[in-house]
């Protein structure tokens, strides 16, 4: 193996000019820990967002990046879950775990899954972040159980597109809000019933669900209060103000902030569900790693529908 890899790098915050390919030397995996050669990176709003905001990383130096897929070339002290040779998907310890858009990476065992055979690296690079939210979100957060009615935000973006399809997976009645043009892909998806936010109140529009997931922000989560009836819940991806609390407490709604975490169970039940074809990300581009700039371009432009995926120089 070579000791050097390529990496995008940035040395301050700022736009997507900021992000340059350079050379540093190949980690080596610690106890516990996996190397692995990354064929395929996603993109996600949280890499244009520190690169440009230390929201939780604090000042430059570093590498963006917490999905993969790829292949272990390298186990650490004590792994039994893998061997060199295996094929992998998973999200790099959230936050500060981060520096997945480079040639390798290492990160603790249990942040990665096999990758589903039925997918090649860039689907299941863009997975990880985007669907751990979502399953996290619906199922361990939630609990959504069959027959259950969620309204889900920005339906075609990145975590909304995997939200429908882990939300109809488990049998619930799925609304979906997103522009006019999007709306036959998201009910391609899954989705039961679709609601233009260009030219509809969703707030008006909808009522009695027992979930919302938001990954919008701003009014959002204060107008979805109106939507959930007495004792459902608010999930939210976004920080809101304190108001919105008070009157989810006032309602009897349940509104919480939510995190992704690393979770090698979670990446198995995403893997099931790819496997039984009840779930596939939409690739909207991919870029080859020297082009990162590019991708952030694009994704900052918010109407991107699915996903966005960097890829090295390697067999996919």
């Amino acid at each position: 193996m070579t000791t050097t890899m390529r990496v995008i790098r940035q040395e301050v915050l700022g736009g997507p000019e900021v992000l340059r390919e350079t050379e540093v030397p190949r980690p080596e995996p610690g106890i516990s820990q996996v190397l692995v050669r990354v064929h395929a990176a996603g993109v996600n709003p949280t890499d244009w967002g520190h690169r440009a905001f230390p929201i939780f990383l604090g000042p430059p130096p570093f590498t963006l990046g917490w999905d993969v897929s790829g292949v272990v070339e390298a186990t650490g002290f004590g792994v039994t879950l893998f061997q060199p040779g295996d094929e992998v998907f998973g999200m790099l310890p959230y936050p500060h775990g981060v520096g997945s858009h480079a040639e390798y990476v290492t990160a603790p065992t249990r942040a990665f899954a096999r990758k589903p055979e039925n997918v090649d690296h860039v689907q299941a690079a863009a997975l990880p972040l985007a669907a751990l939210t979502a399953w996290q979100a619906l199922n361990d957060t939630a609990r959504l159980e069959a027959g259950q009615r969620v309204l889900i935000h920005a339906a075609a973006g990145g975590v909304g597109h995997l939200a429908v399809q882990i939300a109809r997976a488990r049998g619930a009645y799925v609304i979906g809000t997103a522009s006019a043009k999007n709306h036959d892909l998201v009910r391609g998806l899954g989705a039961d019933e679709m609601i233009d936010y260009q030219a509809t109140d969703f707030a008006a529009a909808v009522s009695d669900v027992d979930v919302v997931l938001d990954t919008v922000g701003g009014d959002y989560p204060a107008r979805s209060l109106r939507t959930i009836r007495a004792g459902g819940q608010l999930i939210s991806l976004l920080p809101f103000p304190p108001e919105v609390a008070e009157e989810a407490a006032r309602l009897g709604v349940r509104a919480q902030v939510m995190l992704v975490e690393h979770d090698h169970g979670g990446l198995s039940a995403i893997a099931d569900l790819v496997t039984e074809g009840k779930l596939r990300p939409v690739i909207a581009a991919t870029f080859p790693l020297s082009d990162s700039a590019k991708a952030h371009e694009l994704g900052e432009k918010r109407h991107v529908a699915g996903k966005l995926v960097l890829t090295m120089d390697v067999p996919q």
